[in-house]
């Protein structure tokens, strides 16, 4: 076997992300022909298939898939070598999981507030999520939930809460609870409540997991694709649009969504907050130990001093979360 070729592993990690190869050609700059034969090379080297191609784009195997933290490693070590001997200074890389999700909001607040901070936001998906993209070396820190998830933490990571994000309830107009302000915790037992995304080995599959455990409320993560014909459903979990949009147009579906989440507008949905107790998610801020960067003490410091901790006492929390959050 020949020597891997770095950027036919850079060519990989960026096609598993996009999942489309004119994407991840525009992330590395180059052209949709060279990321293709990149990766055709790369699985002559390793002698197995990495993606099926679909009408989608690119669709991960199974050795992709084992393949994939090994090459973010490499990539990682790489990268720190060359920062080594460059000197260079480098801005923060913070992880955060989505556009529309609370702690965006909240780094674009304290960016505003601390124009001169040198940190750049790194947006992290389904699969690649921000606890992995810390654990690979690719940021210096990510916005996650602590505990749970199919890979653990080591104990070099270093958290501190960053915001408690309450849990509203969604439904479309014609719900039998479309009419309410709230709803009591207890009333969802035995009620299902559909969270697609929890069929993800993740983090947050474990949070809707104890949430269920603890009140009753049965979780669907099914993703009745019928309800999203068009969509591309290599890239993980519904689009939030069309997810949105089904909720919508029926009259028994129910959504968790959480107080801090930019929730796409629709007409046709009523949000009702969940009360005795609200489910919240406890958002923290992550970072490794070792790493030094200038940056990160007064960003820990500004989540530590400044989360929502005021709103911790009314909340159901995993009680895995709660010694981080409510102390």
């Amino acid at each position: 076997m020949g020597e891997l070729d770095l950027r036919a592993v850079r060519a990989f990690t960026a096609l598993m992300e996009h999942r489309q190869f004119g994407l991840a050609a525009g992330a590395l700059r180059i052209s949709q022909q060279a990321v293709s034969k990149r990766i055709a090379r790369l699985e002559a080297l390793l002698g197995v298939s990495l993606f099926d191609r679909v009408p989608t784009g690119a669709e991960p195997t199974v050795a992709a898939l084992r393949f994939l933290p090994h090459a973010q490693s490499l990539l990682a070590v790489a990268d720190q070598a060359v920062a080594a001997v460059a000197g260079l200074a480098r801005p923060l890389r913070v992880a955060v999981l989505g556009e529309r999700q609370a702690e965006m909001r909240a780094m674009r607040f304290y960016l505003g507030r601390h124009p001169d901070a040198d940190i750049e936001l790194v947006l992290s998906t389904s699969y690649l999520t921000s606890r992995d993209a810390l654990l690979n070396g690719r940021v210096d820190a990510a916005f996650a939930r602590a505990h749970g998830g199919p890979r653990p933490l080591p104990r070099r990571i270093a958290a501190v809460p960053a915001y408690l994000d309450a849990l509203h309830l969604l439904v479309g107009r014609g719900h039998p609870l479309a009419g309410r302000s709230t709803v009591a915790l207890a009333e969802l037992a035995g009620q299902q409540v559909w969270v697609p995304g929890a069929a993800i080995p993740s983090e947050w599959a474990d949070f809707y997991r104890d949430l269920a455990k603890s009140s009753g409320v049965v979780i669907d993560q099914s993703p009745r694709p019928g309800l999203f014909a068009g969509s591309d459903r290599t890239r993980g979990p519904a689009p939030i649009e069309g997810l949105v949009e089904a909720v919508a147009r029926s009259d028994s579906l129910a959504t968790f969504t959480g107080e801090g989440f930019e929730t796409p507008w629709h007409p046709e949905i009523r949000r009702i907050s969940v009360v005795d107790p609200t489910p919240a998610y406890p958002h923290a801020l992550l970072w490794d130990t070792t790493d030094q960067h200038p940056e990160l003490p007064a960003l820990a410091e500004h989540f530590r001093t400044g989360y929502n901790r005021d709103v911790a006492a009314g909340c159901w929390i995993p009680d895995s979360d709660r010694a981080l959050f409510i102390s």
